[in-house]
């Protein structure tokens, strides 16, 4: 059963998207210096984990991973996507930004794996759906420690997301993480920047 109606009540969110198995959780602990019952198989966190300070008008939500997950049958995977989908067109007003993750090794060949005349790579549809819901978003791109040509990966991730290499010009969209190592400042100032523009610098403390 996908429980997705346990968010707490908080007008201000930043919200977790991505595949399973590409370090959201490791993210997630990260960000809030708590950890998640995530499960040992991946795909097995099934609703969002939600992060909330009490004073605070706030919430961090890690979504369930979509896409492919060994064990789990394609229904039950199309489902998951649904509901992360109606959780973000619901919520669309209250995320301030949103961060979709991907494995900064493996996200090229992802992409290009599913990418043909009738199939949109799932990272690929899920930045543009987030981009027209008018969420502000940040693409994590983790385990960058793995990856030797770093601007070459990057320059090709913008490509296919249909922004114009070089990376560097969307420092607020492109942030290179490692996630384990705990190196997120890229992270850090993208997300600042988009909290920036909406006038929400009192939740700089949480980045």
């Amino acid at each position: 059963m996908i429980e997705f109606d346990t968010r707490p009540n908080r007008d201000a969110e930043v919200a977790l998207v991505g595949r399973s198995n590409v370090g959201k959780s490791t993210l997630m602990r990260e960000l809030t210096g708590h950890s998640f019952d995530t499960g040992g198989k991946p795909g097995v966190t099934r609703s969002p984990n939600h992060y909330d300070w009490a004073p605070e008008d706030f919430v961090i939500t890690d979504l369930p991973g979509f896409g492919f997950m060994s064990g789990v049958d394609e229904d039950l995977r199309e489902e998951i996507k649904t509901e992360i989908v109606h959780y973000l067109e619901e919520y669309a007003d209250n995320v301030l930004v949103a961060v979709l993750v991907v494995d900064g090794k493996s996200v090229i060949d992802i992409i290009d794996r599913h990418s043909g005349p009738d199939e949109i790579p799932y990272d690929v549809e899920m930045f543009h759906f987030l981009r027209d819901l008018d969420v502000p978003t940040v693409v994590a791109v983790n385990k960058m420690d793995k990856v030797d040509d770093e601007d070459e990966r990057l320059d090709a991730l913008c490509d296919r997301l249909g922004l114009y290499p070089p990376w560097k010009q969307w420092q607020d969209t492109i942030a290179p993480i490692s996630a384990k190592r705990g190196q997120l400042e890229p992270l850090h100032e993208a997300v600042r920047s988009h909290l920036h523009e909406q006038e929400r610098d009192d939740l700089f403390k949480f980045f």
